[in-house]
């Protein structure tokens, strides 16, 4: 009955929780069959996940190569035959890769299309892939609700030329991040945004949603374009926060955003 209920083209997806504040998502188009797993950090969870929902794995998608990202690939891929589809500019580190995406290319998971942006910053390669008739984004660890990924290979400039790729979607596009960070990042937006309501609502809702357990992703781009500091870098309030001047750079403005989160505490 589940199934019927889904568009032709659209996902049914199922977070699963793996290591210490690891998302992994199940992605399944029921019309064909098919059912992904993005970016699996680990074995045993994943397949828990599929065994409780009755699908069986047949991809990978995996946006970067750090190891709690591509933990899973080798087991799950000798388990299931599944096929691997990664980053072309990261191929030597995508452990199985069948199937390599560059930015602008599509594909199709069963009867669901997605495209790949090549959203490079976290690291050389990193790639994020985006579901149109789902509404629903995996930006892995480019994009974090409230957040951004720490720059451990690429540089500031790259990072904003990544965000701006992801920012314009559609506002009610969910963003399916790859870690639960969402409540400290709410800390660090405060403190240079303390006087945007929208954001001080929305940390609220969020310390409401971890004091229970429960997740605070996927959130919705319309709300983290209002809120996020690291899609924001052309705010007034932030940049005096940051002493950034008002002729500076979006680039230059985001690169101090960056850097005030690395250090913050």
């Amino acid at each position: 009955m589940a199934a019927a209920a889904v568009a032709p083209g659209q996902l049914e997806i199922e977070r699963v929780p793996c290591l210490s504040d690891n998302y992994s998502w199940l992605l399944h188009e029921p019309q064909q069959g098919v059912t992904a797993v993005v970016d699996p950090a680990e074995v045993a969870p994943v397949v828990a996940a599929l065994e409780a929902k009755g699908w069986k794995l047949t991809h990978i998608l995996n946006t970067h190569h750090h190891w709690d990202h591509v933990g899973g690939n080798e087991e799950l891929k000798k388990r299931y035959g599944v096929t691997v589809v990664g980053p072309r500019a990261d191929a030597a580190r995508i452990p199985g890769i069948d199937v390599q995406l560059s930015d602008g290319d599509r594909y199709q998971l069963g009867a669901a299309e997605f495209e790949c942006f090549d959203t490079p910053g976290h690291t050389r390669g990193h790639v994020t892939y985006h579901f149109p008739a789902s509404k629903a984004l995996f930006p892995g660890d480019t994009l974090f609700s409230l957040g951004c990924g720490r720059l451990f290979e690429g540089t500031p400039a790259q990072m904003w030329a990544s965000l701006s790729k992801l920012a314009p979607l559609p506002a009610d596009t969910r963003v399916y991040c790859a870690h639960e960070y969402t409540e400290s990042n709410a800390k660090f937006a405060a403190h240079v945004d303390g006087g945007n309501e929208d954001l001080l609502r929305m940390r609220e809702q969020i310390a409401a949603k971890r004091a229970h357990g429960e997740p605070t992703v996927p959130s919705l781009l319309g709300e983290e374009r209002k809120c996020n500091p690291f899609l924001r870098p052309d705010s007034p309030a932030i940049r005096a926060a940051l002493g950034v001047p008002p002729g500076a750079s979006n680039e230059e403005a985001f690169g101090a955003i960056r850097s005030a989160k690395d250090s913050f505490r």
